[in-house]
């Protein structure tokens, strides 16, 4: 169930230049180079539409989160799954992965979820290249923060994967954190996407193509 809309942290500083700046260029437009009726409708409309996409994509929505017993997995991030594969893993991790990824689109809720209860064992970042979400290679090649959370029994990484609009991804968590199932950890501008890397025995309940929210939708549970 949605509620109320609510800006995003991340987006309120954007949001306040990005209107200065509408206004900036309107009162330039219109009253000091007094541009005609249709180029004046023509400015207003253009800077009040942007004005509007770049508030609805800072949107955060509050939501009745999914919350489920130890060995389940809740969705990270709004989006579609684009992959559910057995993956050899190079990073903290050296055994096989289920790899499910959730792609982004300029117009999903960017703001991204923990999926599992329990504490932040390793947070890292990496700079890479900005290959488009979907590429194969983006979740090792891109821009990525790379955090995995443990709970005792299970451990899930969670890769936060910068796409070819994205060019800033925030995480707000640390080595030693401890983390509430469904509460905020970061947020990726414009279209990118999560990978979730969970044991090969998980069982998944999602499907490709599938359209998913975070907080909202079970992404699997651990057997």
């Amino acid at each position: 169930m949605l509620h109320k809309q609510y800006i995003h942290k991340e987006g309120r500083k954007i949001i306040l230049v990005t209107l200065l700046m509408a206004l900036l260029i309107n009162y330039v437009a219109i009253k000091i180079i007094g541009v005609g009726l249709i180029v004046k409708i023509v400015i207003i409309v253009f800077t009040s539409v942007f004005l509007g996409f770049i508030t609805y994509f800072f949107r955060n929505p509050r939501r009745d989160l999914l919350l489920w017993e130890l060995n389940k997995i809740i969705c990270p991030a709004d989006g579609k799954i684009v992959v559910i594969e057995e993956v050899q893993m190079n990073e903290y991790f050296t055994d096989k992965r289920l790899q499910v990824s959730i792609f982004m689109s300029p117009t999903n809720v960017h703001v991204n979820r923990v999926p599992i209860r329990g504490l932040v064992t390793y947070s890292k970042y990496h700079p890479g290249k900005y290959l488009v979400a979907w590429h194969p290679k983006s979740s090792e090649l891109n821009e990525r923060t790379s955090i995995v959370i443990e709970n005792g029994e299970y451990s899930v990484m969670m890769r936060q994967i910068a796409g070819k609009l994205a060019r800033r991804i925030v995480n707000y968590l640390q080595e030693g954190d401890e983390v509430e199932q469904g509460e905020q950890f970061g947020f990726i501008k414009l279209g990118s996407r999560v990978d979730l890397f969970l044991p090969l025995d998980t069982k998944i309940h999602v499907h490709l193509n599938q359209k998913v929210k975070g907080g909202v939708t079970t992404i699997g549970e651990f057997m």
